[in-house]
């Protein structure tokens, strides 16, 4: 078997989400305001109860209010917000409660189908709860009887949000402020899972029954040719092909279209769910073994075997008439088939590094 990529063998340092840097900013705004206390540290607590300490890039006045900011550190999770500057901007308002708004840089809820209602800022429910938790033992500290208002921001958020599934979710305007633990785990990539099982019951709720889950641009642009799906019924798994599989156990489509490389397509008809050469490797034996199934002589099956990559044993079998991308797509459905539940038209198709499909196998186009 032949990596992909080369692992990356240092251990890997976890980090935080937006959600801890907002209530760690919204915590020492309304601080400043109530106590008169300009943080360059605070601490927050996390939902599953660790302490910790965050440092501020800015705690001042702000209007008639205060605000503060924080450098998001994810750690060595690949997250587009690492770096950003995540910001709060805390007002003092009569009515108890925390009332949340979208600052600069922040989404704004547009399609039914999240977990946050449409025209709501794009505060997810556990930073929301961090949040007012912190505020409201803030406001018992002080002997404070009224609310607040809390804007949150990120500089850039709507730069950023650009690359990320936001606007196909109907996420507009900017990011999301996200989080469950508190703690990015690294090459977890627990958002990336979320924003596939939200991109899936979006498009549910929007109508849409025909789904395809793609690895990555090329395969998008390829199921976007064959059957002209709106972007909102077009899900990028990227390599988390469970993600997808399994959410449809509970939120089922009426068609399932899988599109992916060639190399990721082999990998899921070995029966992996996760595509990433961290976690599954290509499996040229075994490639080479469906191929000779298929009528491939020992020239070609000692070829394949020596081959570099998925794509070289592809055209080599290609080159004795073997059609080695229906086979493995044929497995690859049965791996999945024995996921999603049976009302569910599946399909698979695999691409070639131009994006053209060289592999299909499943529901009748």
């Amino acid at each position: 078997m032949r990596e992909e990529t080369p692992e990356k063998p240092a251990p890997l340092r976890s980090g935080y989400t937006t959600g801890s840097c907002a209530t760690a900013t919204s915590l020492a705004a309304a601080r400043l305001l109530l106590q008169g206390v300009a943080s360059d540290a605070v601490r927050i607590v996390l939902p599953r109860g660790q302490g910790v300490l965050m440092r501020l890039t800015f705690c001042r006045a702000w209007e008639d209010g205060a605000e503060a900011g924080t450098l998001k550190d994810a750690g060595d999770d690949p997250d587009v917000t690492h770096g950003a500057l995540v910001f709060a901007r805390v007002r003092l308002v009569p009515q108890p409660g925390v009332r949340f708004i979208a600052g600069p840089g922040v989404g704004t809820v547009t399609r039914p189908g999240l977990v946050l209602a449409v025209g709501e800022p794009a505060i997810n429910p556990v930073p929301r709860q961090m949040i007012g938790g912190h505020l409201e033992q803030l406001a018992l500290e002080a002997g404070y009887g009224g609310g607040f208002e809390v804007a949150i921001g990120v500089e850039g958020g709507a730069e950023l949000a650009l690359k990320t599934m936001n606007p196909r979710l109907g996420i507009l305007g900017g990011l999301s402020i996200l989080g469950t633990t508190g703690i990015v785990r690294p090459f977890s990539c627990a958002a990336y899972i979320a924003s596939i099982h939200q991109g899936i019951d979006v498009a549910r709720a929007n109508g849409f029954t025909h789904l395809a889950a793609c690895t990555g641009n090329a395969s998008e642009d390829a199921m976007r040719r064959r059957y002209g799906l709106d972007d909102t019924a077009l899900i990028e798994m990227g390599d988390f092909a469970g993600a997808v599989l399994k959410h449809l156990r509970k939120a089922p489509v009426a068609r399932l279209s899988l599109c992916g490389g060639f190399g990721k397509i082999s990998k899921l008809a070995a029966g992996h769910l996760d595509l990433h050469s961290r976690h599954s490797s290509i499996d040229l034996p075994q490639l080479t073994g469906w191929a000779a199934g298929l009528g491939g002589d020992e020239a070609l099956q000692q070829a394949m075997r020596e081959a570099n990559t998925s794509q070289q044993a592809l055209a080599l079998a290609a080159a004795q008439g073997i059609d080695l991308g229906d086979e493995v797509c044929r497995h690859a459905l049965r791996f999945a088939r024995g996921i999603v539940p049976p009302q569910v038209r599946l399909e698979v198709f695999a691409i070639d590094r131009q994006g053209n499909l060289v592999g299909q196998a499943g529901a009748d186009p």
